[in-house]
């Protein structure tokens, strides 16, 4: 079964920007289907992103225009970009593939 291994994240000021990475640990993954959640304190997981298809990643009206995945078959790594940074982004963020989940990477935005 594949596993999902993040990296990124840390502590950025407001506007700032950040990446975070999710590495399968096999080759040849199809990462269609792939999510980005986040989980404030206190709040419910929301939806971020998730790729719809090779040519389409739906993103949440709250990230949409500041926050970007790609996909780098080469390193079966799939990567949130994250700029313009906002409190409001302050999360555990975590990457599903087919109900396997990532161990989560905190991002906070403070001054």
């Amino acid at each position: 079964q594949v596993q999902l291994v993040q990296s990124g994240g840390g502590l950025v000021q407001p506007g700032g920007s950040l990446r975070l990475s999710c590495t399968a640990s096999e080759t040849g993954v199809n990462f269609i289907g792939l999510g980005w959640y986040r989980q404030a304190p206190g709040k419910r997981r929301e939806l971020v992103a998730i790729i719809a298809s090779e040519a389409r990643t739906n993103y949440a009206d709250s990230v949409e225009g500041r926050f970007t995945v790609s996909v780098d078959n080469a390193k079966n790594t799939v990567y949130l970009q994250m700029n313009n940074l906002e409190s409001a982004d302050t999360a555990n963020y975590s990457c599903v593939l087919r109900g396997t989940w990532g161990q989560g990477t905190q991002v906070t935005v403070s001054s």
